[in-house]
């Protein structure tokens, strides 16, 4: 559902920098009472009769408003392209969630995003067809449109502690998003028009959901018509041994080839190693053709990462593999890619999967710090950075590296800023028979976000 009027981004604007001033109010003190006992309420006293459950219009009246405004900075220079890419865009979010009814609750979000300044990018999803949306081809891509939708419009209904079930155009994150995500870091936020069922009994947990349409980030022109099914099975034995197998069956009407059947299993967990807290993730999956949408293939991933916190101070080394066959790679058509073989995606590819046809080896270790130092208007800080070595998982060749770099804080409770940055440098030659890797590109962003 797609709404034909903008809103209006000066409020937004307003907010984000009204919440910079971070006024504060002091609570004034209590007055000390002298204890008193209670006493017994006289014959001639009416006592008020017990408050019934909410009804329909308390349920709707008492719940609560989201706001949201994002305003984000991004520039792109990529080998290749003259002209650098450069868009400032501001996303604007509304929305009303119920108070709960007989354990039902409503949702309706609608979000608004903007260019603020020009339109100097491609907008380029390479989605159904391919090739651009808005015919900026001289420049690089950077995929936020101008659109306002309807960003989840969902009911909700939890009738007992162990079953919870949604419908309607609902976000859906799966675990660490590898395979199921929201592509939250576009201003466009992915969401499914989706069944969802989640169950828990003892140590398993359940989840299904039947997908029929996929609002992806570049607005309607780009969205998916879907039959698809989705499903994870967990057991958590305890902290450190969490299993996990999994179903992704993928059926896109208009964007065939990125339909597929995928499957596989998960091990996780957390630990303490003397002062060290550990925690560990080992997946592998299996992909192949699905309801005849693509020519028959198989392909494998596997994947493992180990991380250490110690303080202030944490560590991760990650490896993943995505085998190719020199005609297609394994792919991730739902997941939010942007966080896995580096934020200059270089790999992104045709329905924005990063993919490669000679498939992917990827090795990086990321170290983290996050500084106790508090100020007034600058708190929580986060200091990040990752270093990717790329090579061919088909022939063994090495393809490129990145590094990818980013500082975080909160200026207020409901104000943030990041400034992030990747480069990634593809190799000068690869051997013949090797498929040619991406064009080496370089990213800034400086995002500024308040949440109500």
């Amino acid at each position: 559902m797609r709404l034909g009027i903008g809103l209006t981004g000066g409020a937004a604007l307003a907010a984000l920098l009204w919440s910079s001033a971070g006024a504060q109010t002091l609570a004034p003190a209590a007055e000390a009472e002298t204890a008193q006992a209670t006493a017994l309420p006289e014959a001639s006293e009416e006592i008020a009769p017990p408050q019934g459950p909410p009804t329909i219009t308390e349920a709707i009246t008492g719940g609560k408003l989201i706001f949201e405004a994002r305003a984000r900075y991004e520039n792109v220079d990529q080998t290749g392209i003259a002209r650098h890419g450069e868009a400032f865009t501001l996303r604007t979010r509304i929305g009303w969630e119920t108070g709960d009814f007989h354990g039902w609750r409503g949702l309706l979000e609608i979000d608004d995003v903007r260019q603020l300044h020009g339109e100097h990018y491609n907008v380029a999803a390479p989605g159904v067809t391919g090739g651009s949306v808005n015919g900026k081809t001289l420049f690089p891509i950077i995929n936020d449109p101008d659109v306002t939708e309807v960003n989840r419009a969902q009911l909700t209904w939890a009738p007992t502690g162990w079953a919870n079930f949604t419908l309607g155009r609902q976000r859906i994150v799966v675990e660490d998003q590898r395979f199921i995500g929201n592509v939250g870091w576009r201003q466009d936020e992915q969401t499914f028009d989706a069944v969802r069922t989640d169950l828990s009994y003892g140590k398993f947990r359940a989840f299904y959901a039947y997908i029929t349409h996929v609002n992806r980030v570049l607005g309607e022109a780009r969205d998916w018509d879907s039959d698809s099914h989705i499903a994870t099975l967990t057991y958590t034995h305890s902290a450190p041994v969490q299993l996990q197998g999994f179903v992704y069956a993928l059926d896109f009407d208009n964007a065939k080839p990125s339909s597929g059947l995928t499957y596989g299993g998960k091990f996780a967990g957390k630990t303490w190693l003397g002062q060290f807290q550990l925690a560990y993730n080992a997946t592998f999956a299996h992909q192949k053709d699905y309801r005849h949408n693509t020519a028959p293939y198989s392909l494998g991933y596997w994947g493992g990462d180990v991380a250490a916190t110690y303080d202030i101070y944490s560590a991760k080394v990650s490896y993943e593999v995505l085998e190719g066959d020199g005609v297609r790679g394994f792919i991730t058509p739902l997941a939010t890619t942007h966080a896995f073989q580096g934020w200059a995606d270089a790999f992104a590819g045709v329905s924005g999967n990063k993919t490669f046809v000679d498939g992917i080896k990827d090795l990086n270790l990321q170290v983290t710090l996050r500084p106790r130092r508090r100020w007034s208007y600058l708190f929580n800080l986060e200091f990040l950075a990752r270093y990717h070595d790329f090579n061919a998982e088909r022939t063994g060749v090495s393809i490129g590296h990145e590094w990818d770099v980013q500082a975080q804080a909160q200026i207020t409770n409901q104000l943030s800023f990041a400034l992030k940055f990747a480069d990634f440098e593809r190799v000068k030659s690869v051997p013949l028979g090797s498929a040619a890797p991406p064009a080496s590109r370089t990213k800034i962003w400086l995002t500024l976000e308040y949440k109500l």
